[in-house]
């Protein structure tokens, strides 16, 4: 009797693992069926939305491109440096993950500020010292404004210069998952402690994705 109940446990928890490496995250973003001619033949295929290609200015000065987060998964987010509302959260919220995850390499974190005027390399390298960034893994990046507001639409992120609001920007608080192809696997919010904590498993089964 014991050991029947032993391996019906086992089988039990082997199933679940088996469908904890099964399962996947959605493509998040308006895909497009296209049809091409391969070999002679006629084709459909799915295009899945992107990040697109960008460069900036990182906290040490130095240019940052799409090509640093190659072949790695990553969480964007956008945010600015005297934010007096929801970036303070936001930040230690995703310094859970970049905690969890540090010296990983597969893993990388991408913190764009929507302050051009003032959140200068300096400053952020201020910023991510006091928050206790201490490698390249976690990079925080300054543009034009042009380039950081387009941008964000890519995350689905909402980015609005506003005098009307608490420290002159309006912006939503979403940690955006990244997966190899550049393409959003989920969007949490990094206010909410169980959103962080979906964001957490979540980026164990893209990792299991790409074993």
């Amino acid at each position: 009797m014991i050991r029947t109940f032993f391996c019906t446990a086992a089988c039990v928890l082997t199933f679940a693992a088996c469908q904890s490496t099964a399962k996947k995250l959605p493509i998040i973003g308006e895909r497009e069926v296209v049809q091409k001619e391969i070999d002679g033949k006629m084709v459909t295929d799915t295009i899945y939305p992107a990040i697109p290609s960008f460069e900036f200015l990182n906290q040490d000065s130095v240019m940052l491109s799409d090509k640093f987060f190659d072949n790695k998964i990553y969480v964007a987010n956008f945010f600015f440096t005297h934010c007096p509302s929801i970036c303070p959260t936001m930040q230690r919220n995703l310094l859970k993950a970049y905690e969890k995850y540090k010296n990983d390499k597969r893993i990388a974190f991408l913190s764009h500020s929507i302050d051009f005027k003032y959140d200068q390399p300096h400053v952020l390298k201020s910023y991510a010292t006091k928050l206790g960034v201490d490698n390249d893994q976690w990079q925080f990046v300054n543009g034009s404004k042009a380039a950081i507001y387009g941008l964000s639409d890519k995350y689905l992120v909402f980015t609005k210069e506003d005098p009307n609001v608490p420290g002159g920007y309006d912006h939503s608080g979403y940690l955006v998952l990244i997966d190899h192809d550049k393409r959003i696997r989920g969007a949490y919010d990094g206010t909410n402690n169980e959103e962080v904590e979906k964001l957490l498993t979540d980026i164990d089964i893209l990792l299991q994705e790409y074993k």
